[in-house]
């Protein structure tokens, strides 16, 4: 892949033998150099770290974008891996720039960062459940400056969301709308989902690995208990194959004759590894064991491609937007990412 990739953009995916690029400003564009910094991390080979590092400079001109919720997958992903790694003062600068620039679409009567729409809506307040993901910018904010402004903002948003966004089984909706001047909810539905009360599957996995994330930051146990009700409803859920790679929706029409979507798996699988060392020795055990057949089943060549094939993406089989028929059966770089993450995080656990 990175022979492939042209100059100025990133890879998203591989659609007709055509790879398919986005530029900086997609919410995607991060994790091709976050995967590459992943890659440098468990191979220590240096050709992955001067990609990144070439490739990550197109992500600079959105440290100041106010118009997006998705600077934590773009910045936290890309800038925020390349820090742990390299904790350059000129990474943590971008990185602040982004949480300040996230921080601005915070609503205090909504008590959310808005996700979809422009600042200045006044008609409906869009909040969906990948959004979790964002807050960590904010938490790694708060923890490397002190400033607790942005903590605050993350909590206040994790609080209304859990509070809003899941079902008493804590299968979660994908977009909560509220009126932006009371705060009240006008309504609950789907954008990605099978249905309006439907359980979409990389939502689910969104929400596991946010408040699993959120209870690292905080050891605020409803956290904690929170991802724990999630992994509940996904790993007892009738419709889980038993390789544990779920459909693009636990509730899709059409089940088993429905698509996979390894993108969730990834993110699941790198959410329990995570849980697991928070969790008692059943409960550890029983994520452990999830996890490992996961990452077993997305390694195997079923979901794994052919060095040469998939236009140089790792996976095959996720699933982006079915209603839009958007990258459907096709590699995403997301599921690379979130895959070669929770690859790591298992191989320093056997360490």
């Amino acid at each position: 892949m990175m022979q492939k990739v042209p100059e100025g953009v990133m890879p998203d995916s591989y659609l007709a033998d055509t790879l398919k690029t986005c530029t900086s400003k997609s919410w995607v564009a991060g994790f091709y150099p976050g995967t590459l910094l992943y890659l440098y991390e468990a191979t220590k080979n240096k050709s992955f770290y001067n990609e990144a590092l070439a490739k990550i400079v197109l992500m600079d001109n959105q440290q100041f974008n106010t118009g997006t919720h998705d600077l934590g997958f773009m910045m936290y992903c890309s800038y925020g891996t390349l820090y742990s790694i390299s904790p350059e003062e000129k990474y943590k600068k971008i990185l602040l720039n982004s949480a300040k620039s996230l921080s601005t679409r915070f609503n205090p009567k909504v008590g959310c960062i808005r996700s979809w729409g422009k600042s200045d809506d006044t008609t409906q307040f869009r909040v969906i459940i990948d959004n979790m993901m964002n807050l960590e910018l904010l938490m790694w904010a708060t923890k490397t400056t002190g400033d607790s402004s942005f903590y605050n903002i993350a909590v206040t948003h994790a609080n209304t969301t859990m509070k809003n966004h899941f079902r008493p089984n804590y299968s979660s909706y994908h977009v909560v709308v509220y009126n932006p001047q009371t705060g009240g909810i006008i309504k609950k539905q789907t954008a990605q989902g099978a249905s309006d009360e439907s359980a979409w599957a990389r939502g689910q996995s969104w929400g596991l690995y946010g408040y699993t994330m959120m209870y690292r930051y905080t050891k605020d146990k409803k956290y904690l208990d929170q991802a724990q009700h999630i992994a509940d409803f996904i790993l007892n859920n009738p419709h889980l194959p038993a390789d544990k790679i779920p459909y693009w929706d636990y509730d899709a029409p059409g089940i088993p004759n429905t698509e996979r979507d390894a993108s969730a798996a990834a993110i699941m699988a790198s959410a329990l590894i995570e849980l697991s060392g928070y969790s008692d020795n059943a409960l550890s055990k029983k994520y452990l064991t999830t996890a490992s057949t996961i990452l077993h089943t997305l390694s195997s060549p079923e979901y794994k491609a052919a060095v040469g094939k998939n236009g140089g993406f790792l996976l095959m089989h996720s699933v982006a937007n079915m209603n839009k028929n958007i990258e459907v059966n096709a590699p995403l770089s997301y599921a690379d990412y979130y895959y070669v993450e929770a690859m790591l995080r298992y191989k320093n656990l056997l360490k």
